[in-house]
């Protein structure tokens, strides 16, 4: 039996199916497989071929041979001439006004192409507008021609450089015939045994699995995909924060200290101790312990002088700084305390340029609302070195926002204990229609610095971004309650692919 494939149109020799009796639907099948027509309808699916699951009941050659077919174009083309050509054609020899040409359906092709041909001019000057007029007498149209060659079955005349020419212009298609040899099989049979799938407790107790054909089992196929975990977004938008951090080399500081002792979060950074920020509406302090008690010695009471009497060139806050308050133990509210202690640790050491950053956890006593939680994630970055500046700063952060893609981006004079100048950075929010702020950011006091023992030069910017802002103009969420708690929409979290950072903020 021979099976052949034109396009997509398939033909069956003999072409009355019936004959084959039970082999039709196999037929059919083998037909399904290939994508193909059978009986002027299209038959569609993926699956095998039954003739496949039968054994060596049948074997299937497929050959496939190729050959050059005219396009729409390319019959247009054959029957009327070429565009170029009939451009020729339509320029009378007092010329033609090149915007009559261009009226023309082939006008614009034709022209570039009789032009580089070399059988037509425009002349720019004519004080009618520009003018085309013929250049030759006649012309010989060899497009037409190997068109005309290609549809009377004499393709083989034409050479391969100028078959992919006429294919480029898309006026020839290569196409492919593909043929199937059908003979009989080392297991050949006239009929057709349904195969079983499986072997069942029936069979063995009636003895019937002894006559009955089994379809062999494939090993080589895919299981079925098993329902996996997905990464939360933040931690996905954590990854990439976390990359570019990397990237422009820095390195990530420990973050695994959730409490942390007023003084390292407070006092260290120069923050007075009867700060609003300070109070139990906004900052949970811990019961058990309440309070910690190893600190620097010399550390902490050159803290307690800058903050009561001055000093580094300051005049303090003038109050009377309590050991007692400095040993609250809280939930951190902002991973600075961690740059305190890290910067701490860098001025006992011979002091060198050093960039750290961190991504983690803090905690405020925040009223819930659509961009703010009482638990959420603070990236911060850190750099120390000599003579920085505020246009260091903003040099930084512009490349830092640059990598996330934002570019529309605001910074806002602002005020912070631990830093001056200060600056607030804003990003707009597509979704809410409104700037958000995204972080803060400045350059740290004297105050802070000289009592950790780093040298006067040296100077150390820092900035503080949330983690869950970013990811709600990333993901289109309007309120901050849907990307965190029992609001989440687990679909978010499956659907969503691993997406670079890099087109976000826009």
């Amino acid at each position: 039996m021979y099976i052949s494939i034109y396009g997509n149109v398939s033909f069956v020799t003999p072409n009355h199916s019936g004959i084959y009796g039970p082999w039709g639907r196999h037929i059919r099948s083998l037909l399904r497989f290939a994508g193909l027509k059978y009986g002027g309808h299209r038959c569609g699916g993926d699956a095998p071929p039954s003739l496949q699951t039968l054994g060596d009941v049948i074997s299937a050659e497929l050959r496939s041979s190729k050959h050059w077919e005219l396009t729409g174009e390319g019959t247009e083309i054959a029957e009327q001439g070429s565009h170029e050509a009939r451009v020729f054609s339509s320029i009378p020899l007092e010329g033609l006004a090149q915007s009559e040409l261009m009226k023309l359906s082939f006008g614009k092709i034709g022209f570039s192409k009789a032009m580089s041909n070399k059988w037509i001019r425009v002349d720019k000057a004519h004080e009618g507008g520009p003018r085309i007029f013929r250049t030759v007498e006649n012309i010989e149209d060899q497009v037409r021609e190997k068109l005309l060659l290609v549809q009377r079955g004499n393709s083989c005349e034409l050479e391969e450089k100028e078959k992919n020419e006429l294919k480029k212009r898309r006026l020839l298609s290569e196409v492919t015939v593909k043929s199937y040899w059908i003979t009989k099989g080392s297991s050949f049979s006239t009929t057709v045994t349904k195969q079983e799938t499986e072997l069942t407790p029936e069979m063995i107790a009636t003895g019937s699995w002894k006559e009955k054909t089994f379809k062999p089992y494939n090993f080589e196929a895919m299981g079925v995909a098993l329902d996996c975990g997905h990464l939360h977004p933040l931690m996905k938008v954590r990854t990439q924060f976390r990359q570019i951090f990397l990237e422009m080399g820095f390195t990530e500081m420990p973050t695994n200290n959730f409490i942390e002792s007023s003084f390292w979060n407070f006092d260290s950074l120069f923050q007075p101790q009867q700060h609003p920020a300070r109070d139990q509406h906004d900052t949970f302090f811990l019961s058990d312990p309440a309070l910690a008690h190893e600190f620097p010695q010399d550390y902490l009471q050159r803290v307690k002088r800058v903050h009561s009497e001055g000093g580094f060139g300051s005049q303090g806050y003038k109050y009377d700084w309590k050991t007692e308050e400095a040993q609250k133990n809280i939930l951190r509210t902002h991973t600075t305390a961690v740059s305190a202690r890290m910067l701490y640790k860098v001025a006992q050491q011979k002091f060198t340029p050093v960039k750290y950053f961190s991504i983690d956890r803090v905690f405020r006593n925040e009223t819930l609302d659509a961009t703010h939680l009482a638990e959420f994630h603070q990236i911060e970055g850190v750099v120390a070195d000599y003579g920085l500046t505020l246009g260091d700063l903003m040099g930084v952060l512009h490349q830092f926002f640059t990598k996330l893609g934002i570019t529309k981006l605001r910074f806002k004079p602002a005020y912070n204990p631990y830093t001056e100048p200060s600056m607030e950075v804003f990003s707009y929010h597509e979704g809410l229609k409104k700037w958000v702020e995204v972080g803060n950011s400045g350059v740290f006091r004297p105050e802070m610095l000289l009592p950790m023992g780093l040298p006067e030069d040296v100077s150390v910017i820092a900035w503080g971004l949330s983690l869950e802002r970013p990811t709600m103009i990333k993901y289109g969420i309007n309120n901050i309650r849907e990307l965190v708690g029992h609001k989440v929409n687990l679909q978010m979290c499956c659907c969503y692919s691993y997406v670079t950072m890099y087109v976000l903020l826009n």
